[in-house]
């Protein structure tokens, strides 16, 4: 019975919470986008960012906490999907991409979905190397970034920060992960799960 409460909950909030509906539509438009394209529209990205911001700011009851939640949330996205960019693994879009849901989530929040969506990335670069017939070489690389992190560590040298794409097993659109993973978290989250 309580999960069925819960379930009611939840399409309540859908219908009423017009942040959350919002974030979804942005969620599926860039995914759609970067399936089809490879690319996530910064007019998407910047636009869901300020709308959240400022939805946040004035749905709160305390305007400045609500404020500082989507900032905060903003800035996790940003920090923690950065060093990402940073090596090559993932373009600009998607870095952008979950600095906006961090700002419609929070920080709290934006962690579980950034893991959720990990986990999602894992399942689907799983599927690609498959589809691909590539799954030995794809945990090849796995493996040689693994030992290279640990032996750049362990000798204190700085990894060179690239990635080597001629041994890439190929793209993938990694917006629809971020889709799967943060809106497989809210539901979730409202669920009680996490």
């Amino acid at each position: 019975m309580q999960k069925f409460d819960a379930f009611l909950d939840l399409l309540t909030m859908l219908a009423s919470d017009f942040r959350m509906g919002g974030l979804f539509i942005l969620l599926v438009m860039a995914a759609v986008s970067d399936w089809r394209f490879y690319r996530i529209p910064n007019w998407l990205t910047f636009g869901g960012m300020a709308f959240a911001v400022i939805y946040g700011t004035f749905a709160a009851r305390m305007p400045m906490s609500g404020a500082l939640n989507a900032l905060g949330g903003l800035g996790t996205g940003l920090v923690i999907m950065l060093p990402f960019y940073v090596l090559g693994i993932m373009g600009a879009g998607d870095v952008k991409l979950m600095a906006m849901v961090g700002a419609f989530l929070g920080p709290y929040q934006t962690l579980q979905a950034i893991l959720f969506t990990c986990i999602a990335g894992g399942f689907a670069a799983i599927v690609v190397a498959i589809h691909r017939r590539r799954l030995v070489h794809m945990l090849c690389n796995v493996k040689d970034a693994a030992q290279g992190i640990v032996v750049s560590g362990i000798a204190g040298i700085r990894p060179t920060g690239t990635i080597d794409t001629r041994q890439s097993i190929g793209k993938l659109p990694y917006g629809i992960c971020i889709c799967v993973g943060t809106i497989a978290q809210v539901l979730a989250h409202q669920l009680g799960f996490v």
